[in-house]
């Protein structure tokens, strides 16, 4: 193949519709918009949720709970992960951001008991789940509540 046989795949490039440009384009007249009425208008339609007057779902149906603002988000990590360190580590969350194993930091890391530990570590979390901290401990390691 050389360079001046180069062409686009087969279908890669279709031309856009020339909407109202007569009866025999197959787009003329209404232009795909059908007979005439609010949705055929320039800036025409009715906004999301609008359901012509009748009472709108999102206000028929009964509204349950609520979220408090206050809540405290905690990132929450299993001990098993834990076991990418070396021994001898002193995890703390500014650690585990550095090394990705956490995303972003939120209120505080909470330390849950799934899985098992063979390091020896040194965690520093905000809470800790009481297996969790049977298994550092178990291990040899140390739990330090910041």
């Amino acid at each position: 193949m050389k360079l001046h046989e180069l062409k686009p795949a087969e279908g890669s490039r279709k031309s856009p519709k020339r909407l109202g440009r007569g009866t025999g384009s197959g787009w003329g007249r209404n232009a795909g918009k059908g007979e005439n009425g609010q949705k055929a208008r320039s800036g025409g339609g009715v906004r999301i949720g609008f359901e012509g007057g009748q009472m709108p779902l999102y206000r028929r149906l009964p509204k349950r709970g609520f979220t408090n603002i206050f809540a405290k988000q905690y990132y929450e990590l299993n001990v098993e992960r834990l076991n990418a360190f070396e021994d001898g580590t002193e995890i703390t969350p500014e650690l585990l951001l550095e090394k990705k194993v956490i995303k972003k930091s939120k209120d505080g890391l909470k330390i849950l008991g799934n899985g098992e530990l063979q390091k020896k570590l040194t965690v520093k979390a905000a809470k800790f789940t009481k297996t969790a901290v049977e298994k550092i401990e178990a291990a040899g390691g140390k739990v330090e509540v910041i």
